[in-house]
């Protein structure tokens, strides 16, 4: 039977291969008592499952693939951490001893606890980790349960195999990887999850939020992937099979095309430069920066180093991962995101609750209401500039008194730093984000105070166009192309060149090719963006004469129907 199935491309390419299917955990647990005779037997035997829980994932962070070293190490070091999270290590011990229940039963609400911490947060990276936490439990439950693994039978090199499963965890495909699948289908994910991100880093199409994919394909079907549109089609006839088999060879050569440009500087037809940065997430992510050569971070997001944490990072802890990146671009701007978390965010065993955390207490809100905390990251990142080319960014300020208070902040901190003779590099700029209408309309603070500008067009399309962009509801409303978008990219890119200030984009519009050229046409010149996504846009840079797409940038900055708008993007990446 053929058919089509639709979901979210996240990792580009095309893979033809027969689909194998994974099996996972429902999570469905039974719940019992115990008698109290039974309950240090209980406790020993959840013991052991943690224990053979991080025996693995230590066994598998040794096996992990070269090729993607810095993710998998990364993902498993996560996975390890949230192994000894409260809620996973202790909570469910003292909840077997006080209700006398199973071990299962325990963990199964300890986790949904903590999950319910994560699906809180309006950050979509943050929010989806909650599905590592589910990860994590899906193990150790199997441990707990006898399940034995599904690894797929050993089949021969002329058989490229596409795993299809509900969800999947980074561990998984550590112990698929020798099976060298063509592709990955997922039920579950999103574009910032794990296994989107994998997919990424190994150049391997993958298609997630997929629904019922595991349920509709059968073992053996052979499948067609399509990374680029996020289209799955079963069992093929000859013509489309053979059609993608052209596109597959084409994608194949354009790909080592790309690893050509590398070394080359990213400039314009008529010799304009352009900055092409790279978002990291940990100072693991350094090889595949440099993989696919870029000219700097342009976005380290620090609120990483504070997840699944009962005690948050101190001070030597930051400045070690801090100055590990520092020092790993080797003079190369670094731009250090202070932490940008959620008002839900337990800190120091204090929970807010916010009804929404989207308005709430975030970012530069959170950090100015925790003194101490703000304080101890600031230490972190100034001891850190002195061992490389370090900037401080500042997330979600809003206006003046925000400005003056986080530069009172860094002065107070710098103070201190003098008085202990502990050395920084003095003339550590400090930049802002432009993410709420707000900064982007009263700019000329922003200007007069801060040494760099950094839009982050995720949060201000969000807030600009009232769109929860998580909500399915109204998530396709969420347009970077609307006139009053465009109106405040123009406005905070001219308004900032114009002042001799520095600006970038960090948003998901910086690494997404349909923008690149309107982007550079109102006069952007530099983008910061996942490491995968550098070489493709350096491409695009070279490929384009400024003077050529003036015209058509302003026509759209004028265009009020969306048709029309769309129309001239189509034309403006033709040319």
């Amino acid at each position: 039977m053929n058919f089509t199935l639709h979901g979210i491309a996240v990792s580009s390419g095309i893979a033809v291969g027969h689909a194998h299917l994974i099996s996972h955990t429902a999570l469905e647990v039974a719940h019992y008592k115990l008698p109290g005779d039974m309950l240090a037997e209980e406790l020993t035997r959840f013991d052991a499952a943690l224990a053979s829980t991080r025996s693995e994932l230590t066994a598998l962070r040794a096996s992990r693939p070269q090729q993607a070293a810095a993710e998998f190490d990364a993902f498993l070091d996560l996975h390890l951490m949230i192994l000894c999270d409260e809620h996973i290590s202790r909570a469910p011990r003292e909840m077997i001893e006080r209700e006398h229940c199973n071990a299962e039963w325990a963990l199964k609400v300890k986790m949904d606890e903590l999950v319910a911490h994560f699906e809180a947060f309006d950050d979509a990276y943050l929010r989806e980790r909650k599905t590592d936490v589910t990860q994590v439990v899906e193990r150790i439950l199997k441990t707990l349960t006898g399940q034995p693994g599904h690894v797929p039978p050993a089949s021969n090199h002329d058989t490229k195999m596409i795993l299809v499963a509900h969800d999947v965890s980074p561990a998984d495909l550590i112990q698929l990887k020798p099976h060298q699948f063509s592709a990955i289908l997922t039920d579950l994910g999103g574009a910032t999850s794990h296994t989107a991100i994998i997919a990424r880093g190994l150049n391997t199409p993958c298609v997630v939020g997929l629904h019922h994919a595991r349920e509709l394909l059968r073992e053996n079907d052979l499948l067609i992937v399509d990374g680029e549109q996020g289209v799955v089609i079963v069992n093929p006839d000859k013509q489309i099979l053979a059609d993608y088999r052209l596109r597959q060879d084409q994608f194949g050569l354009e790909r080592k095309k790309l690893k050509r440009l590398k070394a080359m500087l990213a400039s314009t037809l008529d010799g304009t430069q352009i900055e092409l940065h790279a978002n990291i997430e940990l100072p693991q992510d350094l090889p595949e920066v440099k993989e696919n050569g870029a000219t700097g971070i342009g976005l380290f997001r620090s609120e990483f180093l504070f997840l699944n944490r009962d005690v948050l990072p101190g001070e030597e802890e930051q400045f070690e991962a801090y100055r590990a990146v520092a020092e790993g671009m080797e003079g190369l701007p670094v731009t250090i995101r202070t932490f940008d978390l959620g008002a839900d965010k337990q800190l120091n065993d204090a929970q807010r609750v916010a009804s929404n955390p989207a308005l709430g207490l975030r970012a530069i809100r959170l950090c100015l209401a925790e003194p101490k905390l703000f304080r101890t990251q600031l230490r972190a990142l100034l001891r850190a500039s002195h061992y490389g080319n370090v900037h401080i960014l500042v997330p979600m300020l809003s206006g003046t008194a925000e400005i003056n208070q986080t530069l009172q902040f860094i002065a107070n901190v710098k103070q201190a730093l003098d008085a202990e003779g502990i050395p920084y590099n003095r003339e550590v700029q400090i930049g802002g984000m432009v993410e709420i209408p707000a900064a982007a309309l009263a700019l000329n603070v922003f200007i007069k105070k801060l040494d760099f500008l950094s839009i982050g067009t995720n949060d201000l399309i969000q807030y600009t166009l009232a769109i929860d962009r998580t909500d399915e509801e109204v998530a396709h409303l969420y347009d970077p192309l609307h006139p009053a978008v465009l109106y405040l990219l123009s406005h905070v890119i001219g308004s900032a060149t114009k002042a001799g200030i520095p600006v970038a984009v960090c948003g998901e519009m910086a690494g997404d090719l349909a923008y690149t050229r309107l982007l550079l046409g109102l006069g952007l010149r530099q983008f910061s963006m996942n490491p995968a996504q550098l070489l493709g846009a350096k491409q695009r840079v070279l490929t384009t004469s400024l003077p050529q797409i003036a015209t058509i940038t302003q026509k759209i900055l004028r265009a009020e129907d969306p048709l029309k708008t769309r129309e001239l993007l189509d034309k403006l990446n033709a040319m």
